[in-house]
């Protein structure tokens, strides 16, 4: 029998609290194969009110707004077209998780008298209970991150809490309900305090000052309700109590943490302790007079540890040291088990790779990125609590001998896991759990660049180009709407878009927006309408994107371009020299052009979706201006960009800024060529990479994607796994074949955005896809590859889970798919008529297709081997070698024979086009001859 599944408020599973008074529902229906909702019924507790609605995601909260501290409990049943019912779904508590206007009454509060810059703080208060007590509400927040408790206990299990905002504009307070905690009698509310964020400092190599500030503030606000009606609230202000020598000597999001167990104070945060020794707490911002935002409910979920990894690894360092191998690069940090002499220090260092057997500490760059710990009298177990690090590899040295464990722990913002990839390439599978620990590493409070060095940032390139992706893996849509917040209060009045959020580095290049980077104004909101139907999210960042396009337009200057400025461009490009990452085959001007039109085109869209018509007009004639100028200066009639690079064709297709289909086919079969002549090794940066496999296989490509996906020589995406990687490097070569680091001084080996290309895996290689906003309709549209004997993607939709897969069976391709309830799919299978079918579990049988002739990095088929060995095709190819270029003919020639083609494509690699284009058109003459 049909029932309810899954009901949730809004965005946000974890808790049932609720940063809106008018939470969206969302359910899913399970044991349903065919089912089709025609009407829902909602009850909070009174009178059932009926929707005539196939909605069941982000339905509008039908009832009386929730009142600050409210709870109800909301349950739904639905009927389907064909007039079943279901039960009455289990209830969801709702509960207002913010306060009433104006109710906020905490101050912020520090250390009175610092001795140091990010000096490590301790907080109390205590506060008797003399009646019995319905409930108590915690609402606190930081300039900086907090460990907050009551009577001794940690009030949750976050940990860098409240996490990264644009502090000087925005504030997000947790809520936790904390009645468990609090006893008659004397209680104590407590925190440890730091700096992390609020107090770094920012800069590449020489730190800048602290943007934010020098001391971290702590505002809390403790609700008590009692069961005779009377409430009380106990909030920091004066009467608070500080202390500034406690165990965690200092700390820093890049530095690290020092801890000294000898410096422990037992029993601080409990009642009974002595606290007359400590000062006053300082009460006010740090600079008198400057305004704080006042604190709004979090909608993300909070940073949590979310996995352990044991030592897999021990290893000897060439000074005789031993270094810890997790066997995976993870984000977090050591958590150690240590008993020793009092006074012995332990140094924690944390490194992604090996260089000549110890740790590569050169890619950290400025940040130290360890820990010093001091033992005390008794064995100690500790981790960090206001920092974090990326590594695979550890050195725990000590100055005695001592007794050591030690556990990695994972940390993370807590998304819920959505995507997954399988299939018969072990290399494949591996890219694509790379791709998630890049994801789930760099996904801590703000989708980051890089989790190791001294950046850590949010730059906004980079989850532009990876949302697509980030939404098939993760719960992504309140993680990349609170960093949205944080986008449209960094946006200047003219509509510009600094290329970190929060905006750290704002005299970075000159401190103007660029293309690609500020885009991700327009094109993550709309992924998450594409990817999870949240019209939400357009609706809340509809000005700012509009201001964006704004900004485009006025850089343009009327033109239909964007050109003649500084851009990243095609942002490290693998052709680019080490120490130029900016340095592309493609010009900037044609990817700002061509984000130029496509953030046109997203506002337009924008602007009609939300009933603005008169903009939806405005911006659409801009777009299609912005397209036929791009194709006018861009693109000849013959298929030839301007730009003759891998990337410039991607963009065009993938923009859809080329719309004629023989224009189109052009376009990818120049993209096809290139990509051969690079013998399939991969030739794009930052913003060709997510387009490329999808125009291959688009236009009938496909055997050249595959080869492209596939190519384990450097440059490629499984080259890195043929070095041991376990999430996707910033560079193509991050670490070169002989084992040494890239010589930039930019090298990650955790950066998701080259991971973006695992979106085409789950669409094409699987084939399963969005067809309308949300997945409400699905895409079930494999493309098998030759290399493959099967491959599946599963996603859970916000209408349950949906799967795709395919396997070979003899000369037969079988497909099944899960479709989930309350949609349908359309199924595009190889050499078959589309069909469309409705919920269920479904299965198709089709011929395999016939094998796409893998042709040779110059154009010639290697299914007509003939022509190999034919001397009429080794004479043309010597002559047309000639033509350009005699001493690379004796090279060539020296290669002894045309059938030893890796000898002769070596040889011709970096030929220039022009002598590759003569190359191709003889061999394919003699070819077509016959041969």
């Amino acid at each position: 029998m049909p029932r309810i599944d899954s009901l949730r408020a809004e965005l946000r599973t974890d808790t049932p609290y609720v940063a809106t008074p008018t939470p969206r529902l969302s359910w899913t229906v399970t044991d349903a194969a065919g089912w089709m909702q025609a009407a829902a019924e909602l009850s909070d507790g009174g009178d059932p009110v009926h929707l005539d609605t196939r909605d069941s995601h982000l339905v509008a909260w039908p009832f009386a707004p929730l009142a600050a501290g409210e709870r109800r409990e909301v349950r739904v049943r639905i009927r389907s077209t064909e007039g079943a019912a279901t039960d009455w779904s289990e209830p969801l508590a709702v509960e207002a998780g913010f306060l009433a206007d104006g109710a906020w009454t905490a101050e912020p509060i520090g250390l009175a008298d610092p001795v140091r810059p990010a000096q490590p703080t301790l907080l109390r208060t205590s506060f008797a209970v003399d009646r019995p007590l319905r409930r108590a509400r915690l609402f606190w927040t930081a300039l900086g991150v907090a460990a907050p408790s009551l009577n001794g206990e940690p009030v949750d299990d976050t940990v860098l809490a409240p996490g990264w905002t644009s502090y000087r504009q925005r504030l997000v307070h947790e809520t936790v309900d904390v009645t468990a905690l609090v006893r008659e009698g004397e209680n104590v509310l407590a925190a440890a305090l730091a700096g992390c964020w609020y107090t770094e400092r920012y800069g590449f190599f020489v730190f800048a000052k602290r943007v934010y500030g020098e001391q971290p503030r702590l505002l809390a606000q403790l609700e008590l309700e009692f069961e005779d009606g009377t409430t009380r609230t106990v909030a920091t202000g004066p009467g608070w109590r500080a202390h500034g020598e406690g165990p965690t000597v200092d700390s820093g999001l890049y530095a690290g943490e020092r801890f000294d167990a000898r410096r422990v104070i037992d029993g601080w945060d409990e009642p009974g302790f002595d606290d007359t020794e400590w000062a006053d707490a300082a009460v006010g911002p740090e600079t008198p007079g400057t305004p704080i935002p006042v604190p709004e409910a979090r909608i993300a979920p909070p940073v949590r540890r979310v996995g352990e990894l044991p030592v897999a690894a021990v290893l000897d360092a060439p000074d005789g040291g031993r270094i810890l191998d997790f066997g995976q690069n993870l984000v977090g940090w050591l958590r150690i088990r240590a008993e020793g002499p009092a006074g012995t220090e332990l140094t924690l260092r944390h490194a992604e790779v090996l260089e000549r057997g110890d740790l590569a500490l050169r890619p950290l760059r400025n940040a130290a990125s360890t820990d010093h710990v001091v033992l005390g009298d008794d064995p100690l177990e500790w981790e960090p609590t206001s920092t974090f690090h990326g590594f695979r590899y550890a050195r725990v040295d000590a100055d005695a001998a001592i007794e050591l464990e030690v556990t990695a722990v994972v940390v993370a913002s807590d998304l819920e896991r959505t995507g997954w990839f399988e299939s018969s390439h072990a290399m494949l599978d591996q890219l694509h759990e790379n791709v998630f620990w890049g994801m789930r590493g760099n996904f801590l409070s703000i989708p980051t660049d890089c989790p190791q060095r001294d950046e850590r940032l949010g730059w906004t390139g980079d989850i532009q180009v990876f949302a697509p992706t980030a939404t098939f893996l993760g719960d992504a849509d309140g993680f990349l709407r609170s960093w949205l917040r944080d986008l449209a209060h960094e946006q200047g009045d003219d509509g510009s878009v600094p290329m970190v959020i929060p905006a750290v580095l704002s005299g970075f290049a000159g401190g103007g927006s660029v293309a690609a980077w500020g885009d991700a104004t327009t094109i993550v909101p709309w992924t998450l309408w594409q990817r999870r139907g949240d019209l939400g999210v357009l609706r809340d960042q509809y000005p700012s994107m509009r201001a964006w396009a704004d900004y485009e337009l006025e850089r343009s200057g009327g033109s239909g371009l964007w050109a003649g400025e500084m851009q990243l461009g095609d942002w490290l490009d693998p052709d680019a020299p080490p120490d130029k990452p900016g340095a592309a085959k493609v010009d900037g001007d044609i990817v700002a052009s061509g984000y130029l039109a496509r953030s046109l085109r997203i506002v337009a869209d924008t602007a009609a979706l939300l009933g603005n018509s008169d903009d939806a007009t405005r911006y659409g004639g801009q777009a299609e201006f912005a397209r036929e100028t791009f194709l006018a200066s861009y693109v000849t009639a013959n298929g030839r960009m301007m730009s003759d690079a891998p990337t410039a064709y991607a963009l065009a297709l993938g923009f859809d800024l080329a719309q004629d289909p023989q224009l189109r086919q052009r376009l990818a079969d120049r993209l096809a060529d290139l990509v051969r002549r690079r013998g399939y090794r991969i030739a794009t940066g930052f913003v060709g990479t997510p387009l490329v496999v999808d125009a291959l296989i688009e236009h009938g490509h496909r055997a050249a994607a595959e080869r492209l996906l596939l190519q384990t020589e450097n440059p490629s995406w499984l080259y890195p796994i043929t070095q041991g990687a376990t999430t996707v490097w910033e560079r193509w070569d991050s670490l070169l074949e002989d084992g040494s680091v890239n010589p930039g001084e930019m090298t990650s080996f955790n950066h998701y955005a080259l991971g973006a290309v695992a979106d085409s895996l789950h669409r094409h290689v699987a084939g399963l896809a969005p067809a309308a906003p949300g997945y409400r309709r699905i895409r079930v549209a494999p493309r098998p590859l030759e290399a493959l004997e099967r491959a599946s993607a599963r996603h859970r939709t916000p209408y349950g889970l949906a799967e795709v897969a395919w396997r070979r069976e003899g000369d037969e391709i079988v497909v099944t798919a899960l479709v989930p309830a309350n949609t349908t799919a359309e199924v595009l299978l190889d050499g078959a008529e589309p069909v469309e079918v409705g919920s269920g579990a479904h299965e198709w049988r089709a011929p395999a297709p016939r094998a796409e002739a893998p042709r040779g990095p110059y154009g010639l088929d290697s299914s007509t081997a003939s022509v190999i060995d034919d001397p009429r095709a080794y004479r043309a190819l010597l002559d047309a070698v000639a033509r350009h270029d005699p001493d690379r003919a004796d090279a060539v020639r020296r290669g002894t024979v045309w059938a030893e083609r890796r000898t002769v494509s070596q040889s011709l690699m970096f030929a220039p086009p022009a002598m590759l284009d003569d190359v191709d058109a003889a061999l394919r003459a003699i070819g077509e001859d016959g041969a």
